[in-house]
């Protein structure tokens, strides 16, 4: 299983988990010290039952309409076509709540009622207002895990960047080669939405394993934990990048008159990452091996060279894949001795 399969797996079931929950918590608040006003009479365990069905089978459903979502509507559609797209799901959402809701109800308990008497028993508005309450909650917080990186919501919540914390990281620094000119050549608007399918694009990276740390501009941040195959990983996520943008020359060249290229520097080492911000919230990576690493995809342009490496990087990257060849030792901005530094090209 590939990591585009993980994610979309763990949406998934992070919805199967969110709904399965959420209708628990329903089945506590209706079956505990308080009296049903419909017809149909839901006891703790009843409601428990019917949770236990209904939580994995929404959740699926919820999961897997995000899913398609994330990949085929997000940034296609203006955002007045996405909220009645919204709207329409959330209406079809309600029905199909409603007739697998009924349908469990008759398999479990059996009832004499009718589908439209039950779609509009008393108290059902409640309950639809409750369940579109929770499907908005859920893609909110979809979204503010997307926008602090992946795993990192429950890394917030959980307290573990409160205080600054050691970890061993690779960072790759990503940056839009000749970016001024190309500013320049298409002006603010065009130039903002190249940008945006560059790193639009730039998603591929996910089947390596990398986390996208930042943008800044024009320039990328990429970072993985240090472990086995991290820095291979590292190497390939490039020129899996590089062969994207390769792929789609002609879209590049129709809609901008540019084929996008960037250069690249990679180092790693011991960071401290913590939260930080108080009215905005960040985790931020700190160390030398993030200067070291930018300072390193700085020289690219100096000595000709699309994609450099430190010597540490090189002990971790024997691979029949690529190759690597030194080109000298340059004092980096901020360093007192200098470093050897390796450009790494793909073997064929």
């Amino acid at each position: 299983m590939n990591a585009h399969q993980k994610r979309k797996l763990s949406i998934i079931r992070d919805y199967v988990l969110g709904w399965t929950i959420s209708f628990f918590f329903l089945s506590i608040v209706r079956g505990v010290g308080t009296e049903e006003l419909g017809s149909l009479q839901f006891g703790l365990q009843s409601s428990f039952i019917i949770s236990l069905t209904l939580g994995p089978f929404m959740g699926l459903v919820s999961g897997s309409t995000q899913v398609w979502m994330e990949e085929r509507v997000y940034k296609r559609i203006s955002i007045i076509r996405f909220l009645l797209l919204r709207l329409l799901y959330a209406v079809l959402f309600v029905i199909l709540l409603t007739l697998v809701a009924y349908g469990v109800y008759q398999l479990y308990f059996g009832t004499e009622l009718s589908l439209i008497a039950f779609a509009f028993d008393k108290g059902s508005l409640a309950i639809y207002f409750y369940v579109i309450s929770v499907d908005i909650m859920l893609s909110a917080l979809r979204q503010i895990n997307v926008l602090l990186g992946r795993g990192n919501l429950a890394k917030f919540f959980s307290g573990k960047f409160y205080h600054p914390r050691e970890e061993e990281r690779i960072f790759m620094f990503l940056d839009l080669q000749s970016s001024t000119q190309l500013a320049e050549q298409l002006g603010h608007i065009r130039y903002s939405s190249l940008i945006r399918d560059c790193f639009n694009d730039l998603s591929v990276v996910e089947e390596d394993g990398a986390e996208i740390y930042q943008y800044v501009g024009d320039e990328a941040v990429l970072t993985w934990p240090i472990k086995a195959g991290a820095y291979v990983a590292s190497i390939r996520a490039f020129f899996r990048f590089r062969a994207r943008l390769m792929s789609k020359a002609e879209k590049y060249q129709a809609n901008y008159g540019v084929t996008p290229f960037f250069k690249a520097g990679v180092h790693g080492g011991t960071v401290t990452v913590t939260e930080i911000g108080k009215y905005k919230k960040e985790i931020a990576y700190h160390g030398d091996p993030i200067n070291t690493a930018a300072r390193i995809q700085g020289q690219c342009n100096a000595l000709g060279e699309e994609f450099l490496v430190s010597a540490d990087v090189v002990k971790h990257i024997s691979n029949e894949h690529y190759s690597t060849k030194g080109v000298g030792s340059v004092l980096l901005r901020g360093k007192e001795e200098e470093m050897e530094i390796y450009s790494v090209r793909k073997k064929g």
